[in-house]
């Protein structure tokens, strides 16, 4: 069977979501950060089982100045990427605090969603400063998982992606 299927990422400003979409749809990273003004569109064809998925992927702008227009964006979404950056604990809180109420808000259905913890390859140098426990209870608690990725090396950024395809599927045939 085939299927089409709306998926945003949504999260704050500069936690990588560009760049976890580069790497998932043409296996690249770029040291260069390019902001992403309101919305960017990629499409990526994956397989789950015996089914091929159409993934229609919006990156949708974290800047505080694009809300009055994301609200729409969330319309029609079958799955969400929720993007913090390990190594800045206030874009967790603001995933915890501001995105996933806005797209509980705004998705006008419960959005299957993966919470992604980005940037894993800084760690080594910089620190965590956001301890996994925290993000794994929060996705247990609101029926999702919690993955960390790392959109350079490309470490679990295709499995984030499969996890989230898995997790709409059986959606799709009620």
């Amino acid at each position: 069977m085939e299927y089409q299927y709306k998926i945003i990422l949504i999260g704050p400003s500069a936690v990588g979501k560009t760049s976890l979409l580069n790497r998932f749809i043409h296996n690249k990273f770029s040291q260069s950060y390019k902001l992403t003004i309101g919305v960017d569109f990629m499409n990526k064809e994956i397989t789950v089982g015996d089914s091929t998925l159409n993934l229609n992927i919006w990156d949708i702008g974290g800047q505080d100045r694009f809300k009055a227009v994301r609200k729409s964006f969330y319309s029609g979404a079958s799955g969400a990427l929720l993007i913090f950056d390990l190594t800045r604990a206030s874009t967790y809180e603001g995933v915890i605090d501001k995105w996933y109420p806005e797209m509980m808000q705004f998705a006008l259905s419960k959005v299957p969603f993966i919470l992604i913890g980005n940037k894993k390859d800084l760690i080594g140098d910089v620190g965590q400063a956001v301890e996994s426990n925290i993000p794994e209870e929060f996705a247990a608690k609101n029926e999702s998982i919690y993955i960390e990725t790392s959109a350079k090396t490309g470490e679990n950024v295709e499995e984030a992606f499969a996890k989230l395809a898995q997790r709409i599927l059986p959606n799709s045939s009620s």
